[in-house]
C-alpha cells in the first residue's frame, strides 16, 4: 500500500490517465508516490523521465538518470540522454553517442538515428560555426536533404542550400503521393518547414518579396509546429522593419505561443526576444522598450546588442548625451565588443555636434551654419532636424528681416528641400510665400499647384488658372538651327535659296513666291469628255434613282438550261431582249433623254463568240464539289 491508503495499482491507473490526457505534471506527482514505496521500479523512472521530458525540464531528468543508474542502462534512457543532450545544446556529447549509436547497433531504427545525426550537425554549422565534416550520412530521404541544407547555411552556401531543399521537396513529394490517406493539404503541411527554410534564404539573398510572400503561404498553412510558427514570423517581423507595424504586432502573438522556448535554440529565442524590444521601440511603447532590453542584458550581461536597443530608444528622446554616456560604460566593461560600440558612439558625436553647432547664438542662423546643419542632418537620414533648422532660420528672419534676399533664399531652399524628400504638405506655406512675392514666377506657381495637388484639388485648378496662355509663353528659338543641331533626329529638307542674280527681272526679291506645278487629273478609261457626266455619280449605286436592282433568277448564257447538246447560240437568237425593237430597261448614265436606240445587228463580234459546249462538259460544270474528303480544300 502507497501512503495515504492508496495502492500502487490505483497510481498506475492514474499514470495512465494522465498520460493519456497529457497531463504530465499531474502525472509526477502519481509516479513520486510510486517511486517513494518503490525506489528503484525501472518502469516508474522511465516513466517520470518522460514526463520531465515532456514538460522541458530537462536538467531535472538528467539528474534521476545520473542518481538512479539502473536507469540509465536502458535503451530508452540513452534515447532520452541523447535528446536531452540535444536540448541543452551540447552538440559535441550528443554527435558522440548517435556515432558510437550507429557503429555498435543495426536494427530497423538505422535511417532515423543517421537523420538524428545529421541534425546535430546541422545545428553545430547553424549555432556554432562549426567547420564542415564528411560523415558519409547518405541524402535518400526528404529529411536528411533537409537537415543537408541547414548545414550549408551555417557555411554561408545559400545557392547549394536552396539546391538542396528543392530536392527535398521532390523527395517529400514522392515519398507521400504513394500513400492514399495523405491528401494535398497534408503534403503542404509537411513541406511547411522546407519551404520556411527556402524563404530565410530568400531572405538572406535580398530576395524580400519573394521571401515575404513564402512566409506568408507558411503562416497560411497553420502548422501544428508552434517553433516553425515562431520563427516564421519572426522573420517576417525583420522584413517589415518599422513599416507595417500593425502586421508585426499580430505576427509577434505567434511568437509567444506555449512551449515555443523547447521548440527553438537559445539563439532563436533570443533573437525573437530582440525584436520584440525594437518592434517595442517602434510603435512608441518606451516603457515597454526599456523593460524588455533591460531584462535582456540582465539575460546577457556581455552582448551588445541589448545596450543598442536602450542607446536607440534614448536617441529617439533626443537624449543623446545620457546615451554616449550608456555606451562608454558599456565599452568599458566589454572590451572585446568595444569597437562595434565606439563605431556607435562616433556616430552619434556626429548628432551631438549638430547640437554643440546649433548652441552657438552667433552662427545659428547664417546660411553657411544652417546649410552645415542641413547636410549633416542629412546625412544621418534625420529630416525632421534639418527642416527643423530650416524653420527656426526662416522665423528669426521673418522677425528681423522679411522679405530681404536672404530671407526669401530660405524659404527657397527650405521648399525645394521638402519637395527633394516628399514633404510636399509641407512645402506648401513656403510656396505660397513666394508666389506671393513674385506672382509672375511661374516655376513657383507650378511646385505649388503640383504640391496642392495632393491636398486640395479645387485649389490646384483656382491656382491652374494664373498660368500663362501657350501663347504667351512662346519661346524665341532658331527652328532652323534647332533642327540643324548635332542632336537633330529629323532634318526637313529645305529647297536651295535663289540668289539675287538668278532672280527674274519681273519681280524683286521681295516679292519670290514658291510656284506649284499643276498636275492634270486623269480621266478614267473610255470617258468622254463632251458627254455630261451622271449627276449620281457620287452616290452609291443601291442609292440612285435609276437602280432597280438585280434580278434573279438569270444566269449567263453559256449555262443551259435546255436538253444536253443545246446551242448558247440558240439561246441569244430566241431571246426577244436582243431584238432591234427592244429598249433598254432603263437609260444609260451620259445618253441623251428620249433619243432612241441604234438598231441591234444579228452578228456577234469576235470577242463576245463563245465556244460551244459539248454534253460532257455542261454535266461537268453542273456538278458540286463534295466537302471533306482527304485530298479536298
Amino acid at each position: 500500500m502507497a501512503s495515504g491508503g492508496v495502492s500502487v495499482a490505483s497510481l498506475w491507473t492514474e499514470v495512465n490517465r494522465c498520460g493519456q490526457n497529457g497531463d504530465y505534471t499531474r502525472a509526477l506527482k502519481a509516479l513520486s508516490k510510486i517511486l517513494h514505496e518503490s525506489r528503484d521500479d525501472v518502469t516508474a523512472l522511465h516513466c517520470k523521465i518522460v514526463c520531465l521530458v515532456q514538460n522541458g525540464s530537462f536538467k531535472e531528468a538528467l539528474n534521476v538518470m545520473n542518481t538512479h543508474s539502473k536507469a540509465s542502462v536502458d535503451l530508452i534512457c540513452l534515447f532520452l540522454v541523447i535528446v536531452q543532450l540535444y536540448r541543452l545544446e551540447r552538440y559535441d556529447a550528443c554527435k558522440s553517442v548517435y556515432t558510437d549509436l550507429i557503429r555498435n547497433s543495426q536494427d530497423e531504427y538505422e535511417e532515423e538515428r543517421k537523420t538524428n545525426l545529421a541534425a546535430v550537425v546541422a545545428a553545430m554549422s547553424q549555432w556554432e560555426k562549426a567547420p564542415s565534416e564528411d560523415l558519409g550520412l547518405p541524402e535518400s530521404t526528404y529529411e536528411l536533404c533537409y537537415n543537408s541544407s541547414c548545414s550549408l547555411i551555417g557555411q554561408g552556401q545559400f545557392t547549394e542550400a536552396f539546391n538542396k531543399l528543392q530536392q527535398a521537396e521532390e523527395l517529400c513529394r514522392v515519398s507521400l503521393a504513394d500513400d492514399s490517406d495523405v491528401t494535398e493539404e497534408d503534403i503542404e503541411s509537411e513541406l511547411a518547414v522546407i519551404h520556411s527554410q527556402m524563404a530565410y534564404i530568400m531572405q538572406l539573398q535580398g530576395r524580400t518579396d519573394e521571401a515575404l510572400q513564402l512566409y506568408n503561404q507558411v503562416i497560411k498553412l497553420k502548422p501544428s509546429d508552434v517553433g516553425l510558427l515562431a520563427v516564421t514570423a519572426n522573420n517576417i517581423i525583420t522584413i517589415n522593419k518599422d513599416q507595417n507595424v500593425f502586421d508585426s504586432k499580430k505576427k509577434v502573438k505567434l511568437t509567444n505561443a506555449e512551449g515555443v522556448e523547447y521548440k527553438l535554440a537559445k539563439k532563436q529565442v533570443q533573437a525573437i526576444d530582440f525584436n520584440k524590444a525594437l518592434l517595442a521601440m517602434y510603435t512608441n511603447q518606451a516603457d515597454q522598450c526599456r523593460k524588455l532590453s533591460s531584462s535582456l542584458q540582465s539575460q546577457n550581461p556581455g552582448h551588445p546588442r541589448p545596450v543598442l536597443i536602450q542607446v536607440a530608444q534614448l536617441c529617439r528622446e533626443k537624449q543623446h548625451s545620457k546615451a554616449i554616456e550608456l555606451l562608454q560604460q558599456f565599452s568599458d566593461q566589454h572590451p572585446e565588443s568595444a569597437s562595434e560600440i565606439k563605431m556607435t558612439m562616433a556616430q552619434l558625436y556626429l548628432v551631438q555636434a549638430c547640437d554643440v553647432l546649433r548652441s552657438i547664438e552667433e552662427f545659428k542662423y547664417k546660411s553657411g551654419m544652417v546649410s552645415a546643419l542641413v547636410t549633416m542632418y542629412s546625412h544621418e537620414e534625420d529630416i525632421d532636424g534639418a527642416i527643423d533648422v530650416f524653420k527656426q532660420a526662416i522665423e528669426h528672419y521673418q522677425s528681423e528681416q522679411p522679405g530681404s534676399a536672404i530671407h526669401l533664399a530660405l524659404v527657397r531652399e527650405a521648399a525645394n528641400f521638402k519637395l527633394k524628400y516628399g514633404r510636399k504638405k509641407e512645402a506648401i506655406s513656403d510656396l505660397e510665400q513666394l508666389w506671393k512675392q513674385n506672382t509672375n514666377d511661374i516655376h513657383t506657381l507650378a511646385q505649388l499647384i503640383s504640391a496642392y495637388s495632393l491636398v486640395d484639388t479645387d485649389k490646384a485648378k483656382s491656382l491652374s488658372k494664373h498660368l500663362p496662355s501657350a501663347d504667351t509663353m512662346s519661346f524665341n528659338v532658331d527652328v532652323d538651327e534647332l533642327e540643324n543641331s548635332h542632336g537633330a533626329t529629323y532634318v526637313r529638307k529645305k529647297a536651295a535659296k535663289v540668289t539675287g542674280e538668278n532672280l527674274p527681272k519681273e519681280q524683286s526679291q521681295g516679292e519670290i513666291k514658291k510656284k506649284k506645278k499643276k498636275k492634270k487629273g486623269k480621266l478614267p478609261k473610255n470617258c468622254d469628255p463632251k458627254a455630261t457626266p451622271d449627276p449620281e455619280r457620287w452616290l452609291p449605286m443601291r442609292e440612285r434613282s435609276y437602280y432597280r436592282g438585280k434580278k434573279k433568277g438569270k444566269k449567263k448564257e453559256q449555262i443551259g438550261k435546255g436538253t444536253q447538246g443545246a446551242m448558247a447560240g440558240a439561246s441569244a437568237e430566241l431571246d426577244a431582249s436582243k431584238t432591234a425593237s427592244s429598249p433598254p430597261t432603263s437609260p444609260r448614265p451620259g445618253s441623251a433623254s428620249g433619243s432612241s436606240t441604234a438598231p441591234a445587228s444579228n452578228v456577234v463580234p469576235p470577242r463576245q463568240q463563245k465556244p460551244a459546249a459539248s454534253g460532257a462538259t455542261r454535266k461537268k460544270a453542273t456538278q458540286k464539289k463534295k466537302k471533306g474528303g482527304k485530298g479536298g480544300w
